[in-house]
């Protein structure tokens, strides 16, 4: 998906004019792979929603531990939707403590981010990097199977990847095309910004956005809910990512700023 919410059609095209969110969310995690449209968006984001910086921070942690408790649970195999530039520790790098051999597909629309990511993985056939729509569900299947046995488990992500869709795209029913994929005994790992503590910032937020041609739809807890598509969700449930099984019990100073849900399903 392009940064207007249109397939992205052009190949390995890189435009650096326009923000991308794997680019931004780089900046706020102190990468520098990231171009001067990005850090304007970044900036700008920041002076509105301050909060955006826990949320990316906190998100991070949430994946990390989500990817541990997976892999403490037997999943070898990992689908990562919207994977964005990699941040250490990533995917591959967590699974893999566990695992040596854990296999990990990462996919991303933004050629930049695929560029990184091809050039950091392990050149032993374990991770695979894929340039593609998150909504061209049967593309970004078919690509991963080079690498993953979907007969077996699979951990899949979509972590802060989803509030990047439309309502018009249905977010729920593409998480649900790739869960019919999914082997019994697989999860679902799934986070989404939210506009509950802040309505009118985060509605400056999506509007300052589509005015640099970015898409941001952050969404009520329902509507999140909804993207599990009926999943029973593990212990807490759905709760601000940072009261996710935080690491010694502990969410942190800043857990309410970090306004994104997340939680993991067993499917």
């Amino acid at each position: 998906m392009t940064e207007s919410g249109q397939p992205a059609g052009n190949g390995n095209a890189i435009r650096t004019d326009i923000p991308h969110p794997a680019r931004v969310y780089d900046y706020w995690l102190g990468g520098k792979d990231n171009f001067a449209a990005d850090r304007e968006a970044a900036e700008w984001v920041l002076k509105v929603v301050p909060e955006m910086l826990d949320a990316a921070r906190a998100g991070r942690q949430f994946l990390v531990r989500s990817v541990q408790f997976m892999s403490e649970n037997g999943i070898r195999q990992f689908l990562d939707i919207g994977a964005g530039i990699p941040t250490s520790p990533n995917v591959h790098e967590v699974a893999q403590e566990t695992f040596p051999d854990a296999r990990v597909v990462y996919v991303d629309n933004d050629p930049v981010a695929a560029l990184h990511a091809e050039a950091l993985m392990p050149k032993n056939g374990t991770t695979l990097v894929v340039t593609a729509d998150l909504r061209d569900v049967d593309g970004v299947l078919d690509r991963a199977r080079q690498t993953l046995d979907f007969s077996q488990p699979v951990g899949l992500l979509f972590v802060a990847s989803l509030h990047h869709v439309l309502d018009d795209d249905d977010p729920a029913a593409i998480v649900a095309q790739y869960l019919r994929a999914l082997a019994p005994g697989s999860y679902l790992v799934l986070s989404h910004g939210t506009d509950e503590f802040a309505p009118e910032r985060m509605r400056q937020n999506s509007e300052g956005a589509a005015e640099r041609g970015a898409i941001f739809v952050p969404r009520g807890k329902p509507a999140i809910e909804r993207m599990f598509n009926g999943l029973p969700l593990l212990d807490p449930g759905l709760v601000l990512v940072s009261y996710w099984r935080p690491e010694g019990g502990d969410p942190g100073p800043n857990a309410d700023r970090a306004w994104s849900y997340g939680a993991v399903a067993r499917i």
